[in-house]
């Protein structure tokens, strides 16, 4: 028997990430269907207003992004997953720290070019 025949293989891989079971993909897959399915409900019956269907895809879209984060990314609160939600909130800060600082700028050169 040589020496690494003796190794197990671990649940989890060795980042610590875990892999979903079928019934929480199928899960994640009908919530974002349905989280898709609404926003398109909304604009094709044209009985809302631009404020509200505006509002109303926004906030299904933010529900959208956690349901992927958990179901699909299997990201969480455990021990485990502490350094990838780091990650996670960290690229969420620089890309918000951009997006702002971008808009910031186009609007002051738009408001002293004009």
């Amino acid at each position: 028997m040589a020496a690494h025949d003796n190794h197990q293989t671990p649940a989890h891989a060795a980042g610590g990430e875990g892999h979903g079971s079928v019934k929480s993909y199928l899960i994640g897959f009908v919530l974002a269907v349905v989280l898709t399915v609404i926003p398109f409900a909304i604009v094709m019956s044209g009985g809302f207003s631009r404020t509200v269907a505006i509002a109303a895809i926004s906030i299904l879209g933010v529900l959208q992004i956690l349901v992927h984060l958990k179901f699909f990314l299997h990201m969480d609160n455990s021990s485990e997953q502490r350094w990838n939600v780091s990650a996670f909130a960290f690229t969420v800060l620089v890309i918000a720290i951009i997006v702002a600082g971008s808009l910031w700028i186009l609007y002051n050169m738009n408001r002293h070019m004009m």
